[in-house]
């Protein structure tokens, strides 16, 4: 996973209502792939942020982390026991995005199922929309 052995140090922020439209799900096995590293990691009371960031030739990627605290702003909810956050921005491109976890023979990670990708990199770590 990547980013979460750092966790910001933030001051405490109220979380914002939960609302019933979630922005992105994960699938089991993602699911069981951030329990297991909040659990390696004892990192059972921080919640995983996912943001969409500046990144590679297509210009957007995926930011994970887990972090103790949310930032003003941030839509939060939870599945299966996990808390999960994005910031505002992102919600716009993560809107009906499932995030599964992988594992091949050669990598393991996390893959973003985004309907409002256009087009992505050849390596496959950055999209448009």
């Amino acid at each position: 996973m990547e980013n979460v052995a750092a966790a910001e140090v933030q001051a405490p922020v109220a979380p914002e209502e939960k609302t019933s439209k979630v922005p992105f799900v994960l699938t089991p096995a993602a699911l069981a792939q951030v329990k297991q590293v909040m659990a390696e990691q004892k990192l059972d009371d921080h919640l995983l942020t996912v943001r969409v960031v500046p990144a590679g030739c297509s210009g957007l990627g995926y930011d994970l982390n887990l972090m103790k605290e949310a930032k003003a702003g941030d839509q939060i909810w939870e599945q299966d026991g996990v808390k999960i956050c994005t910031d505002p921005v992102s919600v716009k491109y993560l809107s009906g995005t499932s995030v599964d976890y992988l594992v091949t023979d050669t990598a393991s990670g996390f893959k973003f199922i985004n309907p409002l990708a256009k087009s992505s990199c050849g390596c496959g770590t950055s999209f448009s929309v």
